[in-house]
C-alpha cells in the first residue's frame, strides 16, 4: 500500500525516519510487523517466544515508566513500586535491540509532573488537570514541560546514533483513565502540540516516528504532526481475526493516508486473514505479562502459527533500516 504518506512530518527527519516508514507503507496490505511489549530488564515476553516459536518478533515495545521525574515514593503502595522497580533500566534493553537492528516503540505511562499518588499516570490518583497543564504560565504548565525536557534528553542517545523510534506519547488519549485524557479533545490535542513543538523544534529529536494512539476523530492532532495513526484494541480472548471493521475505522481519521498501526492488542491477529482480506495493519504489538506468558488470551499453539505465517515480519525477515 504505497500510497500511504511516507514523507516524515518533521522536515528536518534522518533517513532512518523515512526508511521506517516507506517499509511499513509497502508491507501494509500483505504482510504484518510482529511485535511484543516488554516492561522489565529480563523480557520475558521476548524469552516466551523464542522458546514457543523459535523466533524473534521485529518489533519491541519499551516501557518509559519509572523514568517520569515525579514519582511519589512516600504516598505509594507496594503494586506501584514493583512496577516501578522492575521497569528501571529498561532503556539499556531497547539500546541492546538497536544494536540488532530490531524496530523499536516507546510506551510512557507518564505519573503526573505535579500531585498524584501511587499509579499517578491513573486520573483517580493526581489531581493535575490537563487544561492548566497546556496554559502558559501555570506551574502545571512549567511541570510539563520540565517533564519534557527530561525525557528528550534521554530519548538524545538514539537520536545521535540515528535509531528511529516509533514515538507513541499520550497513548489512548480518548478515554478517560489517564490524566492526559481526563478533560477531553482540546487539551489532548494541545498536550501532543506542545511536545511535538518541543521535542522538534527545541530539542531536534529528528529520529521520532510521531505515532498518534487513539480511535476518535475529534483527538486527532492534525496530518502535519502524525506520521502515523494507530489504536489499541483488547478483542475477547482466543478471537484471531483481521480486525477488519476497527481497521476501516481508522482510515477514516486522518486527512491524508497513514500508515495504520495496532498499537496494542491483547488478541493476536490472524496474518493470513489479514493478507486475503488486504487489511493494512502495518503492525502489531501484543501487551505484556499474562497477554504473552500465558495461555488466558493467546494458546501457545496460536502464538506459533502466526510466528510461522508467512505474512507475519519476524525479526529474521526485518530489512536493515538503519
Amino acid at each position: 500500500m504505497t500510497d500511504r504518506r511516507i514523507t516524515p512530518v518533521n522536515m528536518e527527519a534522518q533517513e532512518c525516519v523515512g526508511s521506517v516508514l516507506k517499509y511499513l507503507a509497502e508491507i501494509a496490505g500483505d504482510r504484518i510487523v510482529t511485535g511484543q511489549h516488554t516492561q522489565t530488564i529480563p523480557m520475558e515476553e521476548l524469552q516466551k517466544i523464542r522458546e514457543v516459536t523459535g523466533k524473534e518478533p521485529a518489533l519491541l515495545g519499551f516501557e518509559l515508566l519509572s523514568y517520569s521525574p515525579n514519582i511519589n515514593e512516600e504516598d505509594t503502595d507496594e503494586p506501584c513500586m514493583t512496577e516501578v522497580i522492575e521497569n528501571r533500566d529498561t532503556l539499556k534493553c531497547a539500546w541492546d535491540w538497536a544494536e540488532k537492528k530490531g524496530l523499536i516503540t516507546f510506551t510512557w505511562h507518564w505519573f503526573s509532573p505535579l500531585g498524584g499518588r501511587s499509579k499517578a499516570f491513573y486520573t483517580e490518583n493526581t489531581d493535575y488537570d490537563a487544561e492548566k497543564a497546556v496554559t502558559p504560565g501555570t506551574p502545571e504548565y512549567e511541570a510539563l514541560v520540565s517533564d519534557m525536557d527530561h525525557m528528550a534528553e534521554l530519548l538524545r542517545p538514539f537520536c545521535e546514533k540515528s535509531i528511529p523510534i516509533l514515538w507513541r506519547p499520550f497513548h489512548e488519549m480518548d478515554g478517560t483513565w489517564f490524566w492526559w485524557g481526563a478533560k477531553g479533545a482540546e487539551p489532548a490535542k494541545k498536550l501532543w502540540h506542545i511536545m511535538f513543538e518541543r521535542f522538534t523544534a527545541v530539542h531536534h529529536l529528528t529520529n521520532l516516528i510521531w505515532v498518534w494512539n487513539a480511535g476518535k476523530p475529534e483527538f486527532y492532532p492534525g496530518d502535519a504532526e502524525v506520521d502515523i495513526v494507530s489504536v489499541d484494541i483488547y478483542p475477547p480472548a482466543h478471537e484471531h481475526t483481521a480486525r477488519k471493521e476497527e481497521y476501516l475505522n481508522m482510515e477514516k481519521i486522518a486527512g491524508e493516508p497513514k500508515i495504520i498501526l495496532l498499537g496494542e492488542i491483547g488478541v493476536l491477529p490472524d496474518p493470513d486473514e489479514l493478507h486475503r482480506e488486504k487489511v493494512g495493519w502495518a503492525t502489531y504489538m501484543t501487551w505484556s505479562k499474562e497477554f504473552c506468558l500465558t495461555e488466558e488470551y493467546n494458546t501457545f499453539e496460536a502464538m506459533k502459527k502466526v510466528y510461522d505465517s508467512p505474512y507475519a515480519v519476524k525479526k529474521e525477515d526485518l530489512p536493515v533500516l538503519y
